[in-house]
């Protein structure tokens, strides 16, 4: 899957926002912040883990690291149960390559978990489907465009 598929599904379900196509990659949240001109904290991450094998995708800010323990805490399972999916497994249960992932849209619907960092921001730029595409939404579109849960699942960047 691409942003061409990221555009369909984002017309298709009425959901405010905008990919932006960039003449540079940018693999990293800093590269990325620096290619649009915006804070690293308005880059998010959307990383898909196995949550005793079970698909769960979280949106991150950039910046913060994704708390292991909190997510087995949140649901009830030991540190040992919760992974991040392997680059092969991203692209099976969400038909998107590492890099390009965006927060919906996916070839398999997913539990989505929104980290509550994210709304510190009133408008972030997240995967767009292409790792030369970056998404502009704001964090209350992507929560009602995944029916989100909102948590704390971040630890503040060191």
């Amino acid at each position: 899957m691409n942003s061409t598929d990221l555009t369909a599904f984002i017309a298709a379900h009425h959901i405010a926002a905008k990919i932006i196509h960039l003449s540079d990659h940018t693999p990293t949240v800093e590269t990325a912040a620096q290619a649009l001109g915006v804070a690293v904290e308005q880059i998010g991450k959307s990383i898909l883990f196995l949550a005793d094998g079970s698909p769960v995708l979280v949106i991150a800010n950039g910046v913060n690291r994704i708390d292991y323990k909190g997510l087995a805490d949140y649901f009830g399972l030991s540190r040992k149960r919760i992974k991040m999916a392997t680059a092969d497994e991203v692209l099976d249960f969400a038909g998107y390559t590492v890099g390009s992932m965006p927060p919906f849209g996916h070839k398999t619907k997913l539990r989505t978990l929104i980290d509550s960092r994210l709304f510190t921001q009133s408008e972030i730029f997240a995967g767009g489907g292409d790792i030369d595409a970056l998404l502009r939404i704001t964090p209350d579109e992507i929560m009602r465009a995944t029916a989100g849960e909102r948590v704390e699942l971040t630890e503040p960047a060191s």
